[in-house]
């Protein structure tokens, strides 16, 4: 269904490539997904090799003040990479509970449908983790972020697959913004090239079932594991009807969305 609530979150969204986003909400700044290293670049772990194919659209060093990351996780470079991990030092950080143990630090875990509470300078965000399935590359979480006074939640899938699981998202909060992990990620070495993450037909079944006014795909781009992009996400959204509810961001240009 979809819904538009009296009190609709205000996001300040900027995409800076891959799953990064910079999001300010209630007051606070929140990065998503920490990838800047220079680009091309090649990543080995045998028996995968990933290889980015574009830079971020904005440099580690000209990002604001931020107060905490939201990481789906941890141990794969497009979701975080050497110049990513630098970030996370003296920051809060909100992640799987695996990935909290290897990280250390300020990280803490969510377990899925487990709530924490981001509080800086008096501003307050509540955090819940989602479930996720990655494939056999290990846990994954995705986070709903709801702001004290708002009736609409934003919700950030993490590098999963549309698993049953995640029908409840939408029953179990009001999805105003959607930030949805696309590119029909395929990695030979695992399961003959199953997807790891959405393509266009699953994000669209997920958008209908969280009744979200407005789907912002991210990670779709900018590697070679990647097998579906803008063109063929778009496709899958109209012929499901939902074409009206995607929202590209350029990337590296901030946009409020209301």
């Amino acid at each position: 269904m979809h819904r538009k609530g009296k009190n609709t979150v205000k996001i300040k969204a900027t995409h800076i490539g891959t799953a990064t986003v910079l999001l300010e909400v209630g007051g606070l700044r929140l990065l998503t997904d920490p990838v800047f290293d220079p680009a091309p670049a090649e990543y080995r772990h045998d028996p995968v090799v990933l290889r980015s194919t574009g830079a971020p659209a904005i440099g580690a060093h000209e990002l604001p003040p931020v107060d905490a990351v939201l990481l789906s996780h941890d141990e794969h470079p497009d979701n975080l990479d050497a110049t990513g991990r630098t970030l996370l030092a003296g920051r809060s950080v909100l992640t799987t509970v695996s990935g909290a143990a290897r990280l250390g630090g300020g990280a803490l875990g969510l377990a899925p449908w487990q709530s924490r509470t981001l509080t800086v300078d008096g501003r307050t965000l509540r955090v819940t983790g989602t479930p996720g399935l990655h494939g056999p590359v290990g846990d994954v979480t995705g986070f709903v972020v709801e702001a004290p006074g708002e009736e609409e939640a934003l919700y950030i899938s993490g590098d999963t697959v549309h698993i049953p699981e995640l029908d409840a998202v939408g029953r179990k909060f009001r999805i105003g913004t959607a930030f949805l992990h696309l590119g029909a990620a395929r990695i030979g070495a695992f399961g003959g090239g199953a997807l790891i993450t959405m393509d266009g037909a699953q994000a669209a079944a997920l958008t209908a079932s969280l009744g979200a006014r407005r789907v912002v795909p991210v990670h779709y781009t900018s590697w070679e594991h990647f097998t579906e992009g803008r063109a063929e996400t778009t496709a899958r959204f109209e012929a499901a009807g939902l074409a009206d509810r995607l929202h590209w961001l350029a990337p590296g240009v901030p946009e409020l969305l209301g």
